[in-house]
């Protein structure tokens, strides 16, 4: 393990944050120093100091090991958590010290659960802030920390494999340099259009600002305590779905969009064809049952607000329109498939992802067939791709792995005296990294009324959901193997 390597390129990973930091006490000058700018100021100087005093030592960056690989991956995110807290814990008002850990680990990992019961309280500096861990951690710290890597970099390849799963590369091939820089072009993109259609739409530009930050990385911090259903107009609804939609799509294939000219990138991926066709059908079922038993006098509001709510829990993004607390029953259990499914791969939405979710189903498939048909030889298609027996097991371990760290959360959870809606519901949202989960933690609810070591089950599980666990494992393993 070389340390110098390893505590370079985590520095470069806070630099980061000590950087959007400065912009924040920029927001708070050109609001007239407000509150937290003492708060920020003492926040990026030590950010800044720790982030940048591993390069007096170092000064060259010497080739990286998949070891010092993964150790950087996870100690860049840990790090980021901890010194993103500093403006909640220096500022404090609601944030204690369990409420500001969570608060950043919530929005680093671009969950947007919150502890915080009156939002518009903080001072628009501090919600920059807010919102920034957002736009940082949409792309990851890592994506971000591959940037400023030296371009001879053999390890770099190896980086964006890990911080994108293989399924994300299904669907477009692309060096991995490259990679990066569609990644960030796609993400930049997004992020210039959401916050200029908003404005256009009549949102203040602050706010256009942070919402955009929101969208594009599927957080779901807002500034405002109603979410989105604070701004009540209908373009603005329409604007946050389409781009929420667009943000939970594989961005390589956003980038085939742009490159070709053409939709044939989306249409002709199965996976997207059956992401979207998910989204319908939970929209249509939960549209009947809120028709008929949840209340609600017409078909059109129904509709809406089902349509609105399914997109903003698939794609992890967590805004809310209105509040699912009252949903009938049979709502909340669509619900929390789109939570578990999620979004697609090589995207900044959490979960499961729909790639993993439809290679399951054609597996299922299969075998259903096989079965009639003995003598017959098939496989496993996605597309014009065949995916081997040892990729679909990888993927069907992975699964089954998630769906136990979920049930020992669930446990964990009901110990701490959660009740059984809100500790299924936030155990499975937690891991997904949706935000919202159901009852009183529902699309228009906060985690404040939630127990201590509750709060820190979920944020590990908010941790455990963004890197996809194995990363962390491999960590783990490393650090308890002995090398013989």
């Amino acid at each position: 393990m070389n340390i110098k390597v390893i505590s370079m390129n985590v520095g470069r990973a806070l630099l980061v944050s000590a950087l959007f930091m400065f912009l924040s006490m920029v927001v708070s000058v050109l609001n007239g120093m407000d509150s937290a700018f003492g708060t920020l100021a003492i926040s990026f100087i030590i950010t800044f100091i720790f982030g940048a005093f591993p390069f007096i030592f170092v000064r060259q960056s010497p080739a990286i090991s998949v070891r010092d690989g993964f150790l950087i991956i996870v100690l860049s995110w840990l790090l980021s958590f901890i010194f993103g807290m500093l403006p909640y814990v220096l500022w404090g008002g609601e944030f204690s010290l369990v409420n500001a850990w969570f608060e950043s680990v919530s929005g680093y990992t671009t969950t947007g659960s919150t502890i915080l019961t009156d939002i518009e309280r903080l001072p628009k500096s501090l919600l920059f802030w807010r919102s920034s861990t957002h736009f940082i951690g949409g792309l990851g710290v890592v994506v971000f920390l591959l940037l400023v890597l030296p371009t001879a970099s053999p390890f770099r390849f190896k980086l964006t494999n890990i911080e994108q799963s293989s399924l994300s590369r299904e669907g477009y091939r692309y060096r991995s340099m490259s990679t990066v820089y569609v990644m960030v072009s796609v993400y930049v993109g997004i992020s210039l259009l959401t916050g200029i259609s908003l404005v256009l739409a009549g949102m203040s530009p602050f706010d256009a600002v942070n919402h955009a930050f929101s969208i594009v990385s599927t957080g779901g911090f807002s500034t405002r305590n109603l979410s989105i259903s604070y701004y009540d107009s209908l373009p603005i609804n329409i604007i946050v779905t389409f781009f929420m939609l667009l943000s939970s799509l594989h961005y390589g294939l956003i980038f085939a969009v742009f490159a070709t000219r053409s939709l044939r990138p989306l249409t002709q991926s199965p996976v997207i064809r059956y992401y979207l066709g998910s989204i319908v059908a939970a929209t249509v079922l939960i549209a009947i049952s809120l028709r008929l038993y949840g209340g609600y006098d017409g078909w059109s509001s129904s509709i809406t607000d089902s349509f609105f709510q399914v997109c903003s829990y698939v794609t992890t993004t967590g805004f809310g329109m209105s509040d699912n607390a009252g949903w009938p029953f049979s709502s909340g259990i669509i619900i929390l498939f789109m939570a578990l499914q999620c979004g697609c791969s090589g995207s900044t939405s959490g979960g499961l992802k729909a790639d993993r979710v439809y290679i399951v189903l054609k597996a299922v498939i299969r075998q259903v067939r096989t079965s009639l048909h003995p003598s017959s030889v098939t496989q496993i298609k996605a597309g014009r791709h065949y995916i081997s027996d040892r990729d679909a097991v990888a993927v069907l371990l992975y699964m089954i792995l998630y769906f136990a760290v979920i049930i020992v959360g669930i446990f964990l959870l009901v110990l701490c005296g959660v009740d059984i809606l809100s500790a299924v519901s936030g155990a499975v949202s937690s891991m997904g990294n949706v935000g919202p989960g159901l009852g009183s933690i529902g699309s228009l609810g906060t985690f404040a009324y939630q127990p201590a070591a509750a709060k820190i089950i979920y944020s590990i599980g908010l941790i455990l959901g963004r890197l996809e666990i194995y990363p962390v494992l491999v960590v783990f393993t490393m650090m308890f193997k002995r090398d013989k």
